[in-house]
């Protein structure tokens, strides 16, 4: 998860770079992937026998690696002329991987037409809010 979140501060920073409003979008897509992953990381520590206050101590030490990975991507922006141009379709492509490897396989897996039509809806509106940021950004 440290990786992981080395490679979203990266991506935050290098959107920043592009400009402003990538910028908020991309830390919001980001905020929004890692309320739930973290509060599953936390429950996994917790299940794995840890305390309360040591898995938060270990879920904020992952956390950091984003403030890390921020910090790298600036560092190299300053060093590299446009490597934010390069961030960019790097991150893309890590949400897109995220997307088909992990997220669409638990999509087939749900039997019950309830939750699949949840799923969809779900989906759905994520295709709507891409949309509306390309529309006002």
């Amino acid at each position: 998860d440290f990786f992981h979140n080395i490679i979203d501060g990266m991506i935050i920073a290098a959107s920043f770079l592009v400009s402003i409003p990538v910028g908020i979008a991309t830390t919001m897509a980001v905020v929004l992937h890692e309320i739930p992953q973290e509060l599953s990381d936390f429950g996994v520590l917790l299940h794995g026998g840890f305390s309360r206050g040591r898995a938060l101590f270990l879920n904020f030490l992952s956390a950091l690696g984003a403030l890390l990975g921020a910090v790298f991507a600036l560092f190299l922006a300053g060093q590299i002329e446009g490597i934010e141009l390069l961030l960019i379709p790097f991150a893309a492509g890590s949400f897109i991987y995220i997307a088909t490897a992990d997220l669409i396989p638990e999509l087939h897996k749900e039997s019950r037409v309830g939750e699949s039509i949840k799923h969809l809806v779900s989906l759905l509106a994520g295709v709507v809010v891409m949309a509306l940021m390309l529309l006002v950004g």
